[in-house]
């Protein structure tokens, strides 16, 4: 869980900068030239896990459509310059990685594999939720800053709010993986696995 922690922060962080990064549009010639860049390292990566089998091969297609998702992304929020591009590219990284790391859960089996899985997802939930948080705030300032004072109250509390369902997509996430865990028990344990559970995120 560890290693998903630091992809989301991460994330966060290449998100704050990446709005600054991203000025100007790109010409037809240059917008062209990074599609067919892109389309030529998809093919690249995805040839050089002919020589892989079993999961291992799934992991490495999984990785090249990743990159080559999370690419299409960037090169749209360069090409577009938004909000709603930047949300874009930080939605296709918490897929790529969500894809790669459910692949990697294959290789485990039982309630082991289960939790690899809703722990992958709740990553994935975090990433979006905190991308979808940044796009509405990063949107309700920027129409603050060109309107009166009363919009400025509106989108504070806009932000706000997109903070507060960003912080209950992320508890809905971890309370699965917490139940999921749960299910490694029995009996009057797992009750009582379950009653903590449900205790801790108020459910």
């Amino acid at each position: 869980m560890n290693t998903f922690n630091i992809k989301v922060l991460a994330l966060a962080i290449g998100f704050a900068f990446s709005a600054g990064a991203m000025a100007e549009g790109l010409s037809k010639t240059d917008y062209k030239a990074g599609k067919a860049k892109i389309a030529a390292e998809y093919k690249t990566a995805k040839a050089s896990c002919g020589s892989m089998s079993a999961n291992a091969k799934d992991i490495c297609v999984a990785e090249a459509k990743g990159k080559e998702k999370v690419a299409k992304a960037e090169l749209e929020a360069t090409n577009k310059p938004s909000s709603k591009t930047r949300y874009d590219v930080s939605v296709a990284k918490a897929e790529a990685d969500y894809a790669v790391a459910k692949e990697r859960c294959d290789d485990k089996a039982g309630n082991v594999k289960d939790v690899c899985v809703k722990e992958a997802k709740a990553a994935e939930t975090t990433a979006k939720a905190d991308a979808k948080a940044q796009m509405k705030t990063a949107d309700a300032n920027a129409t603050a800053n060109v309107k009166s004072a009363d919009a400025r109250i509106v989108a504070k509390e806009k932000s706000t709010e997109a903070r507060k369902d960003a912080t209950a997509d992320k508890t809905d996430a971890e309370y699965a993986v917490a139940k999921e865990k749960c299910d490694a028990a029995a009996g009057a344990a797992k009750d009582k696995c379950l009653d903590d559970a449900k205790a801790r995120f108020n459910k």
